[in-house]
């Protein structure tokens, strides 16, 4: 999609679709206003007519104008305009672009960064346009023999004022960035699991790092997370043909001296439950267990492409796991790589033994902050649905951090307690502890796990198990949460 910023008059575009917005009470946007008043009132006469009210997401294409050059207009709902919020912007946007993308419209002037919105700047509105539009365009065609009907929209021009063009320019080129890491996200999540191994994750991360200069990439092999002692990350490949890998990226964008940020994501590409073997409805929705990883990569990827003043570190701990005679049993015990004993009780719980290894690992680069995020419990999903992330932490400045983020971002998290008394669930009479804690509070004792291996430094832990992908007739990869993590990354490059 090419995405670009128009400054000239909208009655004036040549594109062949121009989006408005009106308000309820029969107000309308500035350009709204401009294009009635050039098509002799028009929008006036249709919302007399009750064709549309201005209610939040409601659209009208008008497919013939009347006595003007303009092909298309396409009307969009705002809602009340002292209640519209970052999220029914959005919502609104959505609306537009699922209009658009079942047209033969090639080309459209979207005007709807002039809305008001508290809090919310040009060069945030103009950012939501180009990843909403962009993420509604999306389509996964890699493995289809048959490919579906493309969707004609190519081009977007965004009408902002001369005078703030600096600042439009800037939403657009994060917009497109993030957008971008978004598409990249989905797609390595939707592929399936023959195809993106741990293997085609080191490889897509090999091929970010050689096409930006400040950017490096180092792949473990199991001999060498061997020769560093990470038992339990190697436990869990034990029983895939697959070898694992620990991706490692950096992106030196900022001082030499300066601490890093440390982005740990899951990169399990697919999940059987080991021995510990999980149902068969929905298995294949397993393939969706490396969406922390493909995250990490994608925003490296975004944070280049901004050359963000920052230095980050991406680490995907990546495998498969699945049964065999070699695979971990219930009851088995593993020394991770700082020492600790683990008494594996499910298999299925496999992802915490990728990330407590990792975990330690990370101490090595003297960070700042370390992020993990992981589809790391069902019981998240039961908790929060597929509305917002779980976020736990041992540092409240940096989890405010990501609140504030996600709030920016619209990439929806909540807190989760972090208390000592659920530490006690994951005693075990064998090992230094057990990796699940019963049914009870799954996603806090995840977390719980994993804080034992993040004593040392300031970490969050952010649990995508009901975010990172849809299920049903929908199914299909979101790209959360790219644009939380970039938004973090933003605040941090530029607060």
């Amino acid at each position: 999609m090419d995405y670009s910023i128009e400054s000239r008059a909208l009655d004036k575009t040549e594109t062949d679709c121009v989006i408005v917005g009106i308000y309820t009470n029969r107000q309308f946007t500035p350009s709204a206003t401009v294009i009635d008043n050039s098509t002799h009132q028009l929008i006036s006469n249709l919302v007399e007519r009750g064709d549309i009210k201005g209610k939040n997401s409601e659209t009208l294409l008008i497919n013939i104008v009347p006595d003007s050059h303009l092909q298309r207009v396409l009307l969009v709902g705002l809602g009340d305009a002292d209640k519209i919020s970052p999220k029914l912007y959005r919502k609104a946007l959505a609306a537009a672009v699922k209009v658009i993308k079942t047209t033969s419209v090639t080309s459209v002037s979207c005007a709807l960064a002039e809305v008001e919105l508290k809090n919310a700047d040009w060069e945030w509105k103009i950012r939501q346009i180009v990843e909403v539009f962009n993420d509604a365009v999306y389509q996964y065609s890699e493995t289809k023999s048959i490919k579906p009907t493309a969707i004609t929209l190519q081009k977007v021009e965004i009408s902002a004022p001369e005078e703030l063009k600096k600042q439009a320019q800037t939403g657009l080129a994060q917009g497109i960035a993030i957008a971008a890491a978004v598409d990249s996200t989905k797609l390595m999540a939707d592929l399936p699991g023959n195809i993106c191994t741990p293997t085609y994750l080191a490889h897509q991360a090999v091929k970010i790092a050689d096409s930006f200069a400040n950017m490096n990439v180092e792949i473990l092999e199991e001999s060498d997370m061997h020769k560093l002692g990470m038992g339990a990350l190697l436990s869990v490949s034990r029983g895939s043909r697959q070898p694992a890998k620990l991706i490692c990226l950096h992106y030196q964008g900022g001082a030499a001296q300066a601490k890093p940020i440390v982005l740990i994501g899951k990169g399990l590409t697919f999940d059987s439950g080991g021995v510990s073997l999980k149902a068969g409805a929905g298995m294949d929705e397993m393939k969706y267990d490396m969406c922390g990883g493909a995250t990490v990569i994608s925003v490296l990827q975004a944070a280049a492409q901004l050359a963000l003043p920052l230095n980050i570190v991406g680490l995907v701990p990546s495998s498969e796991n699945m049964p065999d005679g070699d695979a971990n049993k219930p009851g088995d015990i593993v020394t991770s790589m700082s020492g600790k004993t683990i008494e594996v009780l499910n298999t299925d719980a496999e992802g915490r033994l990728l990330l407590c290894d990792t975990l330690t690992y990370a101490e090595k680069f003297h960070p700042d902050v370390v992020i993990d995020l992981a589809t790391l419990t069902g019981a998240c999903l039961i908790a929060l649905g597929r509305v917002a992330s779980g976020l736990l932490g041992n540092d409240d400045e940096l989890c405010d951090a990501l609140l504030h983020a996600s709030e920016t971002a619209c990439d929806s998290v909540w807190r989760l307690p972090l208390w000592e008394e659920y530490q006690e669930q994951l005693k075990s009479n064998f090992a230094d502890l057990a990796n699940v804690g019963g049914r009870d509070a799954g996603t806090i004792t995840a977390a719980c796990f994993l804080s034992r291996f993040a004593e040392d430094y300031r970490w969050a832990h952010l649990d995508i198990a009901g975010t990172a992908w849809r299920t049903g007739s929908h199914k299909g990869a979101t790209g959360r949460p790219v644009a939380l993590l970039m938004q973090y990354l933003l605040n941090r490059a530029h607060g």
